[in-house]
């Protein structure tokens, strides 16, 4: 029984070739990597001359998701400070859209950021993707490092650990640590897995220590590092996959509940 979605009579296309412009490796190797059973087609270990719909088929290779759609775009951006996470604005302020340039495909956000913080803002044109990731019963883990008071007291990673209560409910941080104090002020890192409106700074105003600047440095598996400000690069291929890894949770029944 054929493995593959896609009829042989039909323009779909061989699987190791698709496999190939993916980046997974030559011809000969995704040939190899077929042979060995390591490719699945819809769920189902792919045969040798297995051919696919490129538009459709859900492949992996190890059980990590291949992208073989070449009509998707996965961008990381570094917003700056005072950039609205929007693709335009009727006002006329510098939005996220300015920075990507003239794209003709429809970008979604995964992710927002208010127009005073910075930092890593993906966005693609992979809807579905984007949907999954952002479901409610779902959270992306989130680093950010914040610019706060100093001293900044040892029961304060105990209190946002805890919990402390906002006006729309409690919030939590995964982890809390104080990365730098200097004079009167200090850099700290909050970890969250939830994304309400300025969940942060209202944490942290909460505890004591208003924010004057935000940087969002990480979101899920992938990392600023040293991009520049203003800047947008496209994903590696491992950090798509690891991004569809965690669609794919968030699409399973009851995914990212306590």
């Amino acid at each position: 029984m054929s493995s593959s979605p896609a009829d042989p009579a039909t323009d779909g296309i061989r699987l190791q070739k698709a496999l190939a412009a993916a980046g997974v490796g030559s011809r000969r190797v995704c040939d190899e990597l077929i042979a060995e059973g390591r490719v699945t087609v819809a769920g189902v270990v792919a045969e040798p001359g297995a051919r696919v719909d490129v538009a459709t088929a859900v492949i992996h290779v190890d059980g990590r998701r291949v992208v073989v759609r070449d009509d998707l775009v996965y961008l990381a951006l570094n917003k700056p400070r005072g950039v609205l996470s929007a693709m335009s604005d009727d006002r006329g302020r510098r939005t996220v859209g300015d920075l990507v340039g003239d794209r003709a495909e429809r970008l979604f956000h995964v992710g927002r950021l208010d127009a005073d913080s910075e930092g890593l803002l993906l966005l693609t044109s992979d809807g579905d993707l984007a949907h999954r990731l952002m479901h409610p019963s779902f959270g992306v883990r989130k680093t950010y490092l914040a610019t706060v008071p100093a001293p900044v007291g040892r029961d304060v990673a105990r209190r946002l650990r805890d919990g402390v209560e906002l006006e729309d409910g409690p919030a939590r941080a995964d982890t809390f640590r104080v990365v730098q104090t200097q004079g009167e002020r200090a850099i700290v890192e909050i970890v969250l897995h939830e994304g309400r409106k300025h969940i942060v700074r209202r944490m942290l105003a909460e505890v004591g220590h208003p924010v004057s600047r935000l940087v969002r440095t990480r979101i899920g598996p992938v990392n600023l590092g040293g991009q520049r400000a203003g800047t947008v690069r496209e994903l590696t291929a491992d950090e798509v996959a690891d991004l569809h890894a965690l669609g794919d949770t968030a699409a399973e029944p009851g995914a990212g509940q306590p």
